[in-house]
């Protein structure tokens, strides 16, 4: 007997991270017929074509590209905005501030309710809302007003972030799933490196409200496309859908139940879901590698806002020059997207291999690595060109590097916490999500005065050293990262 429980343990290595409720809601056991997917089924998503799959994978991660760019497409106008609504430029920039918090709040909400009602209503309704707060923030007459479209719609906006790993989970294996996750995982990561440069163009040629309504274009553009190619993926829900359906062709309610099936009350499962990534944040592992992530977006939004005043300023460059210069890390993001994720899988499948055929998450992580070295190299190389007012291409081509370096950590902990938690993939996302997009938003208002005092070479330098200090992360708990989880499993 012991044995046997040792073999079931081992044969899952996901499971000491959760524990799975019964699915009558613990009151004992359940008669009725279990309906499940089938080998070939058609409505599983993990069973259909390569096109509809990649056709839901594009919509969402249009959907994850343009609320990161709605967070940065307005920064090279930081001035103008200023100049025409009568306020400061760090006012402006507490636009930044709102967006980019509630693009880490939204998901704690928004992530676990799509594991209640089904992702593509959500995705539906935010995307919708996000559309049309555009409008009002390309017609706001004063500050106050821009900030509080700008904060509202940085909630709405999350779904794409909030949703997506979860909605990938859902169609695609865990030996594939990477390789794709890491094109998703583009939107996040190209949208604030895009915005200042199509943000650069806009503003210098026909203002910066012209900003929002190219934006509410776009958007709504992609909401459409939502609307007619984005399908529900949510094994749960579909399952539902099915349950109803021949319970309600065969005139008899309460006959089947499936995998996975909550018959608490609305209110209660509302409130179990909305705790739930708040307990999954608990656990060291995603502690640790939130901090991480958070670490990088504050660096990331802290030299992005200051781009302008370092490249104006020191190296005479105008706003569409400043925007272009953004190129830097996004080639690095492609190049790591076109030749490093990949080998995520790989390295993956080959440990799997290794230990007779089972897989663990920790194999998520060793090319995590790569990201932990190029960090803070970037970070010490981009600092001190920058402060010896190096030729700008000096400081630019380090960038790129930090590019690669922020993809291989993202890919590698996101994946992490989908094959940890991949039941309950968004929420466990949202989780990591939150100190990313706070820091994210708070560090660059310190920032400046932080580059003042100790001027850009110690004053990015710090964000170095941070990076240094976190940096073994990712080898700690591939080693010892399966008995941290079985000591710390969680109820979900």
């Amino acid at each position: 007997m012991a044995q046997d429980e040792e073999h079931n343990r081992n044969g899952n290595e996901r499971e000491p991270l959760l524990r799975s409720q019964p699915t009558d809601g613990g009151e004992g056991g359940d008669s009725r017929n279990l309906l499940d997917f089938g080998e070939s089924d058609g409505e599983n998503p993990r069973q259909w074509s390569r096109t509809r799959k990649m056709t839901n994978v594009l919509v969402i991660a249009v959907m994850s590209i343009l609320s990161p760019l709605a967070s940065s497409m307005f920064t090279p106008g930081i001035d103008q905005i200023a100049k025409d609504l009568d306020t400061s430029t760090t006012t402006v920039v507490g636009c930044t501030t709102g967006f980019v918090v509630m693009l880490g709040l939204g998901p704690l909400v928004l992530a676990p309710l799509s594991e209640t009602f089904g992702r593509r209503k959500l995705y539906m309704v935010c995307f919708t809302m996000f559309t049309l707060l555009q409008i009002p923030s390309a017609l706001a007459p004063n500050i106050a007003t821009l900030i509080a479209m700008r904060t509202i719609s940085g909630f709405f906006g999350s779904v794409g972030i909030a949703n997506g790993g979860g909605t990938i989970s859902d169609m695609f294996e865990p030996k594939e799933r990477a390789g794709i996750f890491g094109w998703y995982l583009l939107g996040p990561l190209l949208g604030p490196t895009l915005g200042p440069l199509f943000g650069g163009i806009i503003v210098q040629r026909i203002g910066w409200r012209w900003i929002f309504w190219v934006l509410t274009i776009v958007c709504a553009a992609n909401t459409l496309a939502g609307f007619l190619f984005l399908r529900e993926t949510y094994a749960p829900v579909l399952l539902a859908w099915r349950k109803d359906k021949k319970e309600q062709e065969e005139g008899l309610p309460n006959k089947y139940s499936y995998e996975g099936q909550d018959t608490r009350a609305v209110s209660k499962k509302v409130t179990s879901s909305l705790s739930r990534p708040f307990k999954i944040l608990m656990q060291p592992i995603v502690l640790t590698m939130s901090l991480y992530q958070a670490l990088l977006f504050g660096t990331t939004y802290s030299i992005y806002t200051n781009m302008q005043p370092i490249y104006q300023g020191e190296y005479g460059f105008d706003t569409e020059q400043v925007g272009l210069l953004y190129l830097g890390p996004g080639l690095g993001f492609l190049f790591a997207v076109w030749f490093l994720v990949p080998r995520i899988d790989t390295v993956y499948n080959r440990l799997a291999e290794k230990n007779d055929g089972k897989a663990k998450p920790e194999y998520r992580l060793p090319l995590a690595n790569i990201g932990a070295v190029f960090i803070p190299m970037a970070l010490f190389w981009f600092a001190w060109t920058v402060q010896a007012h190096a030729h700008w291409m000096a400081s630019i081509s380090a960038t790129f590097f930090y590019g690669i370096g922020q993809v291989m950590i993202l890919n590698c902990t996101q994946n992490y916490y989908i094959d940890s938690f991949e039941k309950y993939a968004a929420s466990a996302i949202a989780a990591g999500a939150v100190f990313r997009s706070v820091l994210g938003g708070v560090v660059p208002l310190v920032a400046p005065a932080l580059f003042d005092s100790l001027g850009y070479g110690w004053g990015i330098s710090v964000f170095g050293f941070l990076s240094v200090a976190i940096a073994p992360a990712p080898l700690i708990f591939f080693y010892y990262g399966q008995p941290i989880r079985e000591r710390f499993s969680v109820e979900l």
